[in-house]
């Protein structure tokens, strides 16, 4: 399967479909949540809009989010036309993110309800009590993910809530950077999470530091950056050594290669196990690929050209 698509009529290949959930609200990118709105809107009537994802927003900003909406259409922040794209279009897809746990579900499914509600992205320490909540308050069409602390998926703890929630309903999420470079895991460790999601079969969601396409060393910070391409690539292995060797890949041309070598069917298992990453910029993303010859320059955000 080629996955570089021709200038006309180009179309974002199913690898990068609904990849880049829009994060602009979350660090380090912080838009504030006024510019954050027509910036998703723009992007979500953009020739690339098949690559990006809901728009990601704290339980605590809703009743702004609303307002936002309102503002952009013209229309009063709690009437139903405040949340769609022109005032008379479908309503806005959020992905609702409760870094507080389980006691912010609730509250945050009310306080959603102008909104389309593309997603949960739950916090917890624990699997279970979180995997109850979902159940008896997530709506059924709702997709879930559930995220632990870094620190309680090392060693038996990654197996034992892998295994909690690959009898859910629900995906796993993993967090793959941040403003510190603790917050930054290294090949071993995500090597670790990839594999016993793909062993599992269990599907998972990234979120910060995959901004960029290929892992690379951030000149401003020092930290170290996985790719997400790389991520990708490793998604379908079952083998921690294999995996942690793809996310190690920093040529940018041995990645592009693998990724046009990709069949229609391992296009279809990859994405099935990594749905999704948070990102605070919709633009660095596509700009990579486009750079690597992976998606037609004219799926790039008009402001870049």
């Amino acid at each position: 399967m080629s996955t570089t698509p021709t200038t006309a009529g180009a179309v974002v290949p199913p690898l990068f479909q609904g990849l880049f959930d829009d994060a602009a609200v979350f660090p380090p990118g912080n838009l504030p949540v006024a510019e954050a709105v027509p910036a998703h809107l723009a992007h979500r009537a953009a020739p690339y809009a098949d690559a990006v994802g809901p728009l990601l927003c704290g339980a605590g900003r809703l009743g702004e989010l609303a307002a936002a909406v309102g503002a952009v259409t013209g229309t009063a922040a709690g009437g139903t036309g405040a949340v769609s794209a022109d005032g008379t279009g479908p309503r806005l897809r959020v992905g609702l993110v409760l870094p507080g746990g389980s006691s912010e579900l609730g509250p945050a499914l009310t306080s959603a309800a102008p909104f389309v509600v593309a997603g949960v992205e739950l916090a917890t320490r624990d699997a279970r009590e979180a995997v109850a909540a979902l159940d008896l308050l997530l709506p059924p069409d709702v997709p879930a993910a559930v995220e632990l602390p870094r620190e309680l998926l090392r060693g038996d703890g990654l197996e034992e809530v892998l295994d909690v929630l690959v009898d859910s309903p629900y995906r796993a999420k993993f967090r793959t950077g941040g403003v510190v470079a603790g917050a930054f895991p290294d090949e071993a460790e995500l090597a670790g999470f990839l594999t016993g999601c793909a062993q599992r079969g269990l599907p998972y969601k990234c979120t910060a530091g995959l901004h960029h396409a290929v892992r690379h060393t951030d000149p401003a910070t020092g930290f170290e950056h996985h790719g997400f391409l790389n991520v990708l690539l490793a998604a379908a292995e079952t083998d921690p050594k294999a995996a942690a060797e793809i996310l190690a890949e920093r040529s940018g041309e041995v990645l592009a290669e693998a990724v046009r070598t990709l069949t229609d069917r391992q296009v279809t298992v990859i994405r099935n196990s990594f749905t999704a990453f948070g990102t605070c910029s919709i633009a660095e993303p596509l700009d990579d690929l486009a750079a690597l010859g992976l998606l037609s320059p004219d799926l790039t955000p008009q402001e870049d050209r």
